[in-house]
């Protein structure tokens, strides 16, 4: 008998003799399965119910503006509410103010909206008419301000001449040099009755929409400080209802000082058990402010500062509609990548007026992802805690209530940037960006939290790429190729967001990588490691490899570049082929250049292969070909970025 037969006779009586002890008695034996006694379960057959580490990952956007942001009801976008952001998000289509329909293609995970916590719903409600808010004498004076407002830009906010965003701009940030709007709307603070009427309706709009396990909606806001020392920051809170209605936002008007915002997140998890963490605005036009050497006040900046910093701010955005923070070209003139949706000033890419010196490129310093995670490896130094041990995210800054960060469809960054004839001859430097994407165990709220405050995160211009990234010192190539790549990566190492101590004798790190494209999107032109390491006598620097390159290309010695992955983007058509780049790229790559004495960080960057812009779908639907300037981008390679993974020597 062969042993194939054995086997299948082996089973088949086995069964019978099974089933003729069920028979005899007509019953079930009692005792035919195995007793467990309590808190002695078996090893469960199956592998995947022992899985505990983050399998799935999510897309969100953690920076969406709705009609309760006053200047995002001011710039048009005066329908739709927090109610209407969610359904967005969650795949629904909306009716945008020109009446033309917006909706996805695919649904996200998450969202934050963020609206400007600055007299929030001011504008709204005084379009509303709000009783209340009107029965108060500065309810009065906002009135008559508003009024004389819409007068001026009635026939600017409906006109079909290109002209028209600019008049309503400098009528709301100017008004002819007399007064700033923006100013004038958030001070002095509205009444308290009306910011916790705002606040809740805030509050409910979240508890209707999240869902567990299908729809996360986290309660939020947007801590907007105008003085240039602090800069804007988004609050999140991981918690319901029942905690976060005990507290009203924190705005500018109680302090412009980023460590008195987190003084109260620290006083909001002491008075209610719950947690929130900030994460400063895209940085890159914040005059340096953002990731400054020294404090607000202008103090060299202490150890406790970096302790209460790294608490709480684990995450920072780097890219959204207003350019891309990872690098700046200047700082970085050696990474061919770097120069990607520049914005080097609130004039964009425009560098007419710019003098590259020492003071410039200082200012920039503070303004970007990567001289920033720099600056934090010397202050660790100085300091023994690093303030800028940031994870990557990317998010929309959307003022419209869509979170729309698609080439083929861009809504712009305020209502009046909706598709129309005219926005992309004088407004083509906006970036339809980003996104968050977290690594997390389930779709909750407490689930994404606790992976937002790990920084197992990574930022994206939009596509919806899979990026995996660990760290060890003794991952082997072939472990890139398993299907159990997350199980290795787990337990040999840490993921993105993580920590390696301590290198052992004579080993240089190993990273774990696969990136997978977007299912519904364009193949992958190359996966890059970005390092930046501090030298033993204090110096800082950096270094891009290419780690694993599409098409079979050659990754030269040395510092050579890979020959260009090329291009299959036709403008005309709108259309380009996946016949270049790899669907998947997957690497152990090893530090070349380790060095076990000196501070380091390491990061993925993974970039896509070209495809159409915004600009050229405007360029086409609108027919405007002749009109548009040479010098608009009409291509744009995608990418995403993951939070960085830090070394540390044994000797701190």
């Amino acid at each position: 008998m062969t042993p194939a037969r054995a086997v299948k006779v082996g089973v088949l009586v086995g069964l019978t003799l099974l089933s003729l002890s069920f028979n005899a008695t007509g019953q079930v034996p009692e005792n035919w399965m195995p007793e467990v006694t309590p808190g002695s379960a078996p090893e469960s057959y199956s592998p995947n119910a022992r899985r505990r580490f983050p399998d799935q990952v999510f897309f969100g956007d953690t920076h969406v503006h709705t009609n309760l942001s006053n200047d995002a009801f001011a710039m048009g976008d005066q329908v739709l509410s927090p109610d209407d952001a969610y359904r967005f998000a969650k795949g629904e289509a909306v009716t945008m103010h020109g009446g033309m329909q917006a909706k996805l293609r695919r649904p996200l995970d998450f969202l934050v909206v963020a609206d400007h916590a600055g007299n929030m719903g001011v504008m709204a409600r005084l379009a509303a008419r709000d009783p209340d808010l009107l029965a108060t004498d500065q309810g009065q004076a906002w009135l008559k301000t508003f009024d004389e407002y819409h007068a001026e830009t009635a026939d600017a906010l409906n006109a079909s001449q290109s002209g028209f965003i600019e008049r309503v701009m400098t009528v709301f940030y100017n008004t002819g040099g007399q007064r700033n709007l923006w100013n004038y709307f958030a001070e002095p603070r509205a009444a308290p009755e009306f910011r916790q009427s705002v606040w809740d309706e805030v509050i409910a709009s979240a508890e209707r929409h999240n869902v567990e396990g299908t729809f996360t909606a986290f309660i939020g806001y947007e801590w907007t400080a105008d003085q240039m020392g602090a800069r804007h920051r988004n609050v999140i809170f991981r918690d319901g209802a029942e905690r976060v209605s005990q507290v009203l936002p924190f705005s500018k008007l109680d302090s412009h000082d980023p460590e008195a915002l987190w003084g109260y997140l620290e006083g909001y998890a002491e008075a209610t058990g719950g947690d929130a963490i900030s994460i400063p605005h895209n940085a890159n036009i914040s005059g340096g402010a953002t990731f400054k050497r020294v404090s607000f006040a202008g103090e060299p900046l202490t150890r406790a500062y970096a302790k209460t910093r790294a608490r709480w701010e684990p995450l920072s955005e780097v890219t959204q509609y207003k350019g891309d923070g990872e690098a700046y070209p200047q700082l970085s003139p050696d990474d061919e990548f770097a120069d990607y949706e520049t914005w080097h000033s609130w004039a964009g890419p425009d560098t007419s007026n710019i003098e590259f010196n020492e003071e410039w490129l200082e200012r920039k310093r503070g303004d970007y992802a990567r001289p920033a995670l720099k600056r934090g490896l010397a202050l660790e130094a100085e300091l023994g805690v690093n303030p800028f041990k940031f994870g990557m995210i990317g998010s929309t800054d959307s003022h419209t209530s869509l979170a729309a960060a698609e080439e083929d469809n861009f809504w712009g960054t305020y209502a009046l940037y909706e598709p129309n004839a005219f926005r992309s001859l004088f407004q083509d430097e906006f970036a339809a960006s980003g996104y968050a994407a977290v690594w997390a165990t389930e779709n909750t709220r407490e689930a994404l939290f606790a992976a937002m405050r790990r920084r197992e995160t990574y930022a994206t211009t939009g596509p919806r790429m899979n990026v995996r990234f660990f760290g060890g010192w003794d991952f082997e190539p072939e472990d890139a190729f398993s299907s159990e790549l997350a199980a290795i990566g787990y337990r040999g190492g840490v993921p993105m967001g993580g920590d390696l101590v301590a290198a052992p004798r004579g080993k240089s790190p190993t990273f774990l990588i696969r990136a997978t494209k977007d299912w519904d999107g364009a193949n992958l032109d190359r996966v890059q490691v970005v390092k930046g390491w501090r030298t033993e006598s204090g110096e800082l620097d950096e270094r891009v490899y290419d780690v694993v390159v599409s098409d079979g290309r050659e990754i030269p010695q040395g510092r050579g570049k890979v020959q260009p992955v090329g291009s299959t983007v036709d403008v005309e058509k709108l259309t380009y082929t996946n016949t270049i780049g790899d669907p998947v790229l997957a690497v152990v790559w090893t530090d070349p250049d380790f060095d076990a004495s000196a501070r380091a960080f390491y990061y993925v960057r993974v970039i896509e292969i070209p495809t159409p812009r915004w600009t050229a779908y405007d360029r086409k639907f609108f027919k405007i070909e002749g009109r548009m300037g040479s010098d608009v981008p009409l291509t744009t390679q995608e990418r995403a970025y993951t939070s960085p993974i830090w070394y540390t020597p044994v000797a701190n």
